[in-house]
């Protein structure tokens, strides 16, 4: 293992030939953008691209150009020149896209995640990174990849979900920057948060429905819950809970408010309905 540099890095992606660009099971916003995205880059260069999750491409992001490219692992496992795992903290979270890589010259591993412990021969983690997707459109405009309309908005999503649409505490300057850099290159960002954000299918209004039933409020109303049913799905709607006003934390939430959250209910006890 080395920490590489984006310089060793596009030397890799323009020398090798055949690719797997790889991420994590149960894939989120910046998993699957960050590969279509990095995917198509080296598809612009004249590379022979593979784009493999366990999952394959998830209905919620099916939007995202050339969401088609992403598929689930082959049965029957292949050689590369270059495997590429994204946003994946752990090696054997890849899941079975792990096997269908066969063999690989060179692994690299590109991650945000502060939990990984380096695998692969070509790494780069950056811990202050809000996203994957962040570091990829570093990497890309140092090393002058191929980068147009749809690479774009496939890093724009990458770094929107990860940042909880510029929300998040993790949100720097730079991802604002990022941003502006990316709606130059031909994001329409109405269209995208609409696509991300507010295009959700019927079985999520009824989960959303069955969980507020289940909600309860506890210690001085300063507490939300919701039945342990719901666990499994608790990531799309639970967090509902920590929307309402006055509530400190909710259980089952992955995240409690932030002080500067908290900061500004007080300032602003009316909120928002």
């Amino acid at each position: 293992m080395s920490a590489a540099k984006f310089e060793q890095i596009g030397q890799a992606l323009r020398e090798g030939g055949r690719f797997a660009v790889l991420s994590h099971v149960r894939p989120d916003g910046d998993a699957l953008g960050s590969q279509l995205a990095l995917g198509l880059s080296l598809k612009r260069l004249g590379k022979d691209v593979r784009i493999w999750n366990e999952e394959g491409m998830l209905e919620k992001y099916s939007f995202l150009p050339s969401a088609n490219l992403l598929t689930k692992p082959p049965a029957d496992p292949e050689d590369v020149d270059v495997a590429i795992a994204l946003d994946t903290a752990i090696q054997n979270r890849l899941g079975t896209a792990l096997p269908a890589v066969r063999s690989a010259k060179v692994w690299i591993n590109i991650d945000h995640h502060p939990s990984n412990p380096g695998y692969g021969d070509l790494v780069y983690i950056n811990p202050k990174a809000p996203a994957t997707g962040q570091i990829l459109f570093e990497l890309i405009r140092s090393e002058k990849l191929p980068i147009d309309a749809a690479i774009a908005e496939n890093l724009y999503v990458a770094i929107s979900t990860d940042t909880g649409s510029f929300q998040y505490p993790n949100t720097t300057a730079r991802t604002f920057e990022m941003a502006a850099e990316l709606v130059r290159a031909g994001v329409d960002v109405g269209r995208v948060s609409q696509l991300t954000y507010e295009n959700y299918p019927r079985r999520r209004a009824e989960l959303l429905r069955d969980l507020l039933g289940t909600m309860r409020f506890e210690v001085n109303n300063r507490v939300g819950a919701r039945e342990h049913a719901f666990k499994k799905r608790k990531g799309e709607c639970v967090c509902h809970l920590r929307k309402i006003w006055r509530r400190r934390a909710c259980a089952g939430c992955r995240r409690a408010p932030s002080r500067h959250a908290r900061r500004g209910r007080k300032e602003n006890p009316g909120g928002s309905s």
